[in-house]
């Protein structure tokens, strides 16, 4: 599946998650973790932006050293992910992996599980590697689909 290059995606925002039906128990920030996990793995391959690299060149680097979390990845950005922070390959599989809800599918069967929420999901590197390992192998088989 390609997407037209004009299309203006705005694939997530943690502020549609917090000012929704958000767990009032948790704090705030539990918000950006399912988001900050996918913004990571985004930096990990190499499928973000120039514009993105020259916006957070110091954060891509701290995280790839394991310096700032997941969640607070997603802060810095203020739980936004959008399509101008990814290159035009990261764009066409967020549409296709993130846009499409294979991701929140995922995301629950690797490290929700029996949690109540995905926003009980702990921000853990643990919980990252898990997410990791699933989205690498989408993005094998995605990228196998494109190719024909």
């Amino acid at each position: 599946m390609l997407i037209n290059d004009t299309q203006k995606n705005i694939y997530d925002n943690a502020k549609m998650h917090f000012l929704g039906n958000f767990p009032d128990s948790l704090p705030i920030e539990q918000a950006y973790v399912h988001i900050g996990i996918y913004l990571g793995w985004i930096i990990e391959s190499d499928l973000y932006s120039e514009h993105f690299e020259e916006e957070a060149d110091i954060q891509i680097f701290r995280f790839k050293r394991r310096e700032i979390s997941c969640t607070i990845l997603s802060e810095i950005w203020d739980g936004y992910l959008g399509h101008e922070l990814f290159s035009r390959k990261g764009n066409m599989f967020t549409y296709y992996y993130y846009g499409g809800g294979l991701y929140h599918t995922d995301y629950k069967d690797t490290i929700m599980k029996d949690l109540p929420s995905i926003y009980h999901v702990k921000d853990t590197w643990e919980n990252y590697e898990k997410m990791k390992a699933r989205m690498d192998l989408r993005f094998s088989d995605w990228e196998k689909l494109i190719k024909g």
